[in-house]
């Protein structure tokens, strides 16, 4: 038993002294290694500091490569700059006549030329060749400028009077007979109340003429924008404005727009001032909606994006000329008033408000807010001067004191003016409303006319009540009312007064010319019909002749009846020589008033002549008694109120 675990404990042994000597052998060979790897890593160690200044010099060189490259590009970037410098600079040297689209492409290059060598401050000559670039840019600027201004001058040329009045609506082009320019104002004194009353006018076309070719536009907006880039704004406005505007006041003073003061205005006559404010109404729809329309369209295409210069230079160029058409229409508001000038005042206050939206539309920006002030100021003056015109109107007409004799009691000269007067009040009705529309917050201007209308025709009849009353026959003064009153009746009737007044003031007045026809009967025959009345034709004394007329004419004085004959025939024949010489204008009034007195007088004359003739023709001489038949009474009475012999002082 003892044997086996004696094997057992030295085969333990033998192994642990085999483990123990493996041990020591691994940790000999470890030491080894270490020792090797000590020693691998020193030699690494040195051959890395060997190496060292081989990976600088590696190092140094590609980044001396890397440096060289990016020199060489810079190189070539600025080589390319100086190139294309010295091809924008023989472009811009050649100038821009004779192709300005690559004038203007040198023009950019140069620019971004600039541009590149102010990123490029570092650049050894980079100040050089900036002052070079910069002093060239404003060498190109310049001649742009010029290349502008003789471009603009070559195409900007006056507008014949002819151009224009082809531009207009054909019912406001001059006639062919029309001589010369002057027909600009084919519609003055009594042509132009009929042209601005036309009702087409208001849907009329107009077309402003082409002032610059269409294909000439884009060039000068380039150019205007290339110097605007280059801070010349200033420049091409002074350019822009003495080129324009003296070409728009050329254009007017070809169509005949005089520069006139308030004392030239003051000078003239009257027939040559309405004349010249017909021809001002007409130069202003010329002005306005053919020659400032026109062009608003070459600013707005000249310099499109350039808003404030856009409006500036509009401004400008036709700042002189509107100032020279305004102040035409301020003399003529602030002139001495006059009631002639009612009407003109009228039309230039109606031409004014026709323009009205063109002016606000084509004088649009601040620029031009002083010239649309100036319009609507002109607008306002000449509103007022037509209120207060019309005003001394009617204070006019109430005291009208002319001394125009009228013999024949026919119509005042007095009345066919104030009622041709209210009649053409009547073609500016609308014209009336809008101006009453400027003081009147009621806003009752069909009513305000009315009232107006009345107050003159009132005046009119208090002054014609004035006038008759120097006649010294009464019959002549109702006749002369009654024939004025009679032609403002009618006149009112036949116009579009009625439909103001009303028919309740036509049939108040028929009424009064009427009572005049009566008064003027019973003043004019009342006397010379007492002639032919029975009444103290009796006589007690002798000369009777009894028994005669189958004793109708019984106790009646011969004398008494040669003497009523006498009478009877001087006094008509008076009447006839002087009633014959007064006037009743109106052929229906004339026959009506010879019938009335007709009617009385001839059944009145056949029973005096039936009763006491007889007594006559027994006598001596009848014929110098009974010197006129009922035939012939008649005939005379046709004769009366033709208004002969007018030159006879007898009234």
């Amino acid at each position: 038993m003892g044997v086996p675990a004696t094997l057992g404990d030295d085969f333990l042994r033998e192994r642990a002294a085999k483990m123990r000597e493996s041990l020591q052998k691994s940790q000999t060979i470890t030491d080894n290694v270490v020792s090797i790897l000590g020693s691998f890593d020193h030699r690494l160690s040195a051959l890395e500091t060997a190496m060292r200044p081989t990976q600088i010099r590696t190092n140094s060189i590609r980044k001396a490569h890397e440096n060289i490259d990016k020199t060489l590009k810079s190189a070539e970037v600025i080589l390319a700059q100086f190139d294309l410098s010295r091809q924008a600079e023989t472009k811009i040297l050649r100038g821009p006549h004779e192709d300005l689209e690559s004038y203007l492409g040198a023009i950019g290059l140069l620019r971004n030329n600039i541009k590149f060598f102010s990123g490029h401050k570092g650049f050894k000559g980079n100040e050089v060749v900036l002052n070079q670039a910069n002093n060239l840019l404003a060498k190109a600027i310049s001649k742009l400028e010029d290349e502008f201004r003789q471009l603009l001058s070559s195409y900007s040329k006056p507008v014949e009077p002819e151009r224009l009045f082809d531009c207009l609506p054909k019912s406001l082009q001059p006639s062919s007979e029309s001589p010369g320019h002057d027909s600009g104002g084919k519609n003055p004194s009594s042509n132009h109340h009929s042209a601005h009353h036309d009702n087409n006018l208001e849907n009329a076309v107009y077309t402003p003429p082409t002032l610059i070719p269409p294909r000439v536009l884009p060039l000068l907006h380039e150019l205007s924008l290339q110097m605007v880039q280059a801070g010349h704004q200033q420049q091409i406005l002074k350019v822009y404005r003495d080129t324009r505007s003296v070409v728009m006041e050329e254009s007017l003073r070809k169509l005949g727009v005089e520069k006139l003061s308030k004392e030239d205005v003051q000078k003239m006559a009257w027939e040559v001032l309405e004349a010249k404010i017909g021809n001002w109404i007409h130069f202003m729809r010329i002005a306005v909606k053919l020659l400032f329309a026109g062009e608003r369209k070459v600013c707005d295409q000249i310099f499109e994006g350039l808003e404030s210069l856009k409006d500036q230079s509009f401004a400008e160029v036709t700042g002189s000329s509107v100032s020279v058409l305004f102040s035409f229409g301020e003399a003529i508001a602030k002139s001495k008033r006059s009631p002639e000038k009612l009407f003109v005042l009228l039309d230039m206050y109606e031409i004014m408000r026709e323009l009205h939206s063109e002016i606000e539309t084509i004088f649009k920006g601040k620029a031009c807010s002083e010239i649309k002030e100036s319009a609507s100021g002109l607008t306002k003056r000449l509103a007022q001067t037509a209120k207060d015109t019309f005003s001394d109107f009617e204070e006019a007409v109430e005291k009208d004191a002319t001394k125009t004799a009228v013999l024949d009691g026919t119509v005042h000269p007095l009345t066919s003016y104030v009622i041709n007067y209210v009649k053409f009040l009547f073609d500016y009705q609308a014209t009336l409303k809008q101006l009453f529309q400027e003081f009147e917050e009621s806003g009752q201007t069909s009513s305000e006319l009315a009232t107006v209308t009345m107050q003159i025709m009132q005046a009119l009849q208090s002054n014609l009540d004035g006038k008759s009353k120097h006649y010294r026959d009464p019959a002549l003064t109702h006749l002369f009312l009654m024939n004025n009153i009679h032609y403002i009746v009618r006149s009112v009737r036949r116009s579009e007064a009625k439909d103001l007044l009303g028919d309740d003031w036509v049939q108040r007045h028929r009424r009064v010319v009427q009572q005049h026809a009566n008064q003027y009967k019973r003043n004019a025959w009342s006397k010379i019909l007492q002639c032919l009345s029975v009444q103290g034709l009796t006589s007690s004394g002798g000369g009777s002749v009894p028994g005669i007329d189958g004793g109708n004419s019984s106790g009646v004085s011969r004398a008494l009846i040669k003497d009523r004959f006498k009478t009877f025939n001087m006094q008509f024949e008076e009447l006839h020589q002087r009633q014959s010489q007064w006037a009743v204008p109106d052929t229906e009034l004339r026959e009506s008033l010879r019938l009335s007195v007709a009617e009385v007088l001839l059944p009145a004359y056949r029973s005096f002549l039936k009763r006491f003739g007889p007594l006559v023709d027994v006598g001596k001489n009848p014929q110098k008694y009974v010197r006129y038949q009922p035939e012939d009474l008649e005939r005379m009475l046709g004769e009366f109120f033709e208004g002969k012999n007018l030159s006879e002082p007898k009234r």
